[in-house]
């Protein structure tokens, strides 16, 4: 990337995105798209807040702005102006660290996730105890029967099968749960939907045309406002089965910040997914 001059210039348009305004600027020779989210409009009675743009790189690389809910143009292009080589030099340090994203090995002291926490994998083995997996005081413990080398496809084969399998168990109860605490929100549903869990790559859950929700396992390591989001997303494709206007206005009718809530949540989409 090369470091000369700055242009900057937003744009909205009608989109599946997660909001439909967009920006895009130059630094130098590269070009920079943005996302820009909007908060929600305050209550005349709710305490003031700082009204400033507030920028964020991901590690996806994507940059996003959370401004006020009545900031002009001009405004954020001219934070976005300000903050050029920090925004340049944060997608330029990921770019950078994706390559270093290691895939578990399924050792002791990695880390696991569970519904938004961070867990210390321990590998126990006792030749008394049934091959198992449980969560106890910040630690995920797999128990097995024999020892296994340090040779990561065995350990593959041996402990990665017990743990997909408990966060499998894991996800049905939770998804279940959450499910029927969001479905009084989403009254256009009649009667409960069925769902499966199955692992996707690139999606955290879909919604048939019969209304039928497929939702991922791995969204059981996000916090659990995530997987309201994603769950609230479904059942509002039960009324709209595109991403049109009416959908968005819908989604937000029902999870006014679904947009901070699913920044967050693509925000962690690579760990959560690291396998």
């Amino acid at each position: 990337m090369s470091k000369h001059s700055v242009a900057a210039a937003i744009h909205s348009k009608k989109s599946s995105a997660t909001t439909n305004e967009h920006g895009v600027f130059t630094y130098g020779n590269d070009t920079i798209c943005y996302d820009v989210i909007r908060k929600t409009k305050p209550a005349d009675n709710a305490k003031q807040t700082a009204r400033k743009v507030i920028i964020k790189v991901h590690p996806d690389q994507r940059v996003v702005a959370t401004v006020p809910h009545d900031a002009s143009e001009d405004a954020i292009v001219d934070a976005m102006h300000k903050r050029a080589r920090w925004i340049w030099q944060n997608i330029d340090d990921f770019a950078k660290q994706k390559d270093t994203v290691l895939h578990k090995r399924y050792v002791s002291g990695e880390t696991q996730f569970y519904l938004g926490k961070r867990y210390v994998l321990k590998v126990i083995v006792d030749a008394e105890q049934v091959p198992s997996v449980k969560l106890s005081r910040g630690k995920l413990n797999v128990t097995l029967k024999h020892e296994v080398s340090k040779e990561t496809d065995e350990r593959l084969v041996k402990i990665k099968p017990l743990i997909d399998k408990w966060y499998q168990h894991k996800a049905k109860a939770i998804f279940h749960e959450r499910l029927t605490e969001l479905l009084p929100k989403a009254t256009w549903v009649t009667g409960i939907p069925s769902f499966r869990v199955m692992a996707m790559k690139k999606q955290w859950g879909s919604c048939s045309t019969k209304g039928n929700l497929m939702l991922n396992p791995h969204l059981v390591k996000a916090p659990k406002e995530c997987i309201d989001y994603v769950i609230l997303h479904e059942l509002c494709h039960i009324a709209e089965h595109n991403h049109s206007d009416k959908f968005w206005r819908l989604l937000t009718q029902v999870m006014p910040n679904w947009k901070e809530v699913k920044a967050k949540l693509d925000d962690m989409a690579e760990m959560y997914l690291n396998e």
